[in-house]
């Protein structure tokens, strides 16, 4: 597999943690920790990368929306996802539920993301149907920036992945593919028997046709 797609993600106000969901095991909840200390609190969109990693976010009203994927993923479908995360979220909270809600009192909200995450991850017609609906904001005006800069001198914090569920995903794949390549041999085989089978055939009629005096057969009648 190419790409991991959309591996976590949040809805934050503030720095206060919502609702996530992760698809593998890892500590970049500490790297997403730090980005939400440094998100100011007007509404903007933003990109960091880091290592393979990047981190797309968008704050509106007070409310973060981000998600880490992997660096092929690309930005449009990442920026997809969460426009979609945040009308849902909106639409499934009233504004005081939001505002007085706990660390993680909105987690109910998590199956919503895990079920996003893998649609937006997995489903080959997301991009193209979101460019001509036109509900992708344009990321090209989105800022990118190293997350080098949110990071206080020292603070350098390794991204440790759990590629599991990544090499599951490719032995998937690979068995996939294993099984096409072998169907696809077994019926060039068949087809190969049957042809040896019908020249066998031939040969034989043409050997008798020739024993007995084709094409009377005479010798054969007497």
């Amino acid at each position: 597999m190419a790409s991991s797609g959309i591996i976590y993600a949040l809805v934050a106000r503030g720095p206060i943690i919502l609702a996530e969901h992760s698809n593998t095991t890892g500590n970049f909840q500490q790297v997403t920790q730090a980005i939400l200390e440094k998100i100011p609190p007007n509404d903007s969109k933003l990109t960091y990368v880091y290592d393979r990693y990047l981190f797309h976010y968008i704050s509106e009203g007070g409310i973060v929306y981000l998600c880490m994927a992997d660096d092929k993923f690309g930005r449009r479908i990442p920026f997809a996802f969460l426009q979609d995360m945040m009308e849902r979220f909106v639409s499934a909270f009233t504004d005081s539920e939001i505002e007085h809600a706990m660390a993680y009192g909105l987690n109910s909200f998590s199956r919503t993301i895990a079920r996003q995450m893998d649609y937006y991850s997995r489903n080959p017609q997301v991009d193209p149907l979101r460019q001509v609906q036109g509900e992708i904001s344009q990321v090209k005006d989105v800022m990118v920036q190293n997350i080098e800069r949110v990071l206080e001198r020292g603070d350098r914090i390794d991204i440790l992945v759990d590629k599991t569920n990544t090499l599951n995903n490719a032995a998937f794949a690979f068995r996939k593919r294993s099984t096409a390549l072998k169907r696809q041999y077994w019926w060039r085989n068949q087809r190969l028997m049957a042809m040896v089978g019908f020249a066998f055939v031939v040969f034989v009629y043409l050997l008798i046709s020739s024993a007995c005096g084709f094409p009377t057969w005479s010798k054969c009648r007497s």
